[in-house]
């Protein structure tokens, strides 16, 4: 008996709608797999780049770092030249010569210390003169006690050669300053201890 048209019909509609929703799973599918592996790349992406971020911004943490320290070790630096010079241009010392000593003793000091330092070396001509002092310096060292705020304690050491009246053959002896030295004031020398260790003490 043939088929009716109308069954025929009905069956090839019940096929294709089959089909159809066959298709539309299959691409759902395929299209979640897809977005699936996109957002995994792009988190990867995203780590990769942060990674990367991170990292540079340790190296540029560390470039800041080594800077400062480097930075740091050039004033200490700068701070025990100052104080070491001037240390020695105290300790050198000639009864014929006073003025240039008195030059030194209050050069790159401030303006309320080279008072103190003038009138100090007004007390120590009564020594120095009666005995003809002469005293050559020698460097050895100028170390850094403390720094805070810019302003730098420096220990400064000088090997001193002396001869007077009394040591005509002369005398060796170590003189022993404590230079205070500020940066934040273009580097002036603040405060000078010491400066009669040149004389031995007296």
């Amino acid at each position: 008996m043939a088929k009716q048209p109308a069954v025929i019909e009905a069956r090839a509609a019940d096929e294709g709608t089959e089909s159809r929703g066959e298709t539309t799973v299959s691409m759902r599918l395929s299209t979640l797999i897809l977005l699936g592996a996109v957002v995994l790349l792009a988190i990867g992406v995203l780590a990769s780049g942060w990674g990367w971020y991170a990292a540079a911004g340790a190296r540029e943490a560390a470039r800041t770092d080594v800077a400062a320290l480097r930075t740091a070790s050039d004033n200490r630096h700068h701070a025990e030249q100052v104080a070491g010079d001037y240390a020695l241009g105290a300790a050198n010392m000639d009864f014929k010569n006073l003025p240039d000593w008195s030059k030194r003793l209050t050069a790159n000091t401030s303006p309320e210390l080279a008072h103190k330092l003038t009138q100090a070396a007004t007390s120590m001509e009564q020594i120095i003169v009666p005995l003809q002092w002469v005293s050559t310096p020698t460097p050895i060292a100028a170390i850094v006690r403390s720094e805070h705020d810019g302003v730098y304690v420096v220990n400064c050491f000088v090997s001193v050669m002396t001869k007077n009246t009394q040591a005509p053959d002369g005398i060796q002896s170590t003189a022993t300053y404590t230079v205070t030295v500020d940066k934040n004031a273009d580097w002036k020398i603040t405060d000078v201890g010491g400066i009669d260790s040149a004389l031995g003490g007296k």
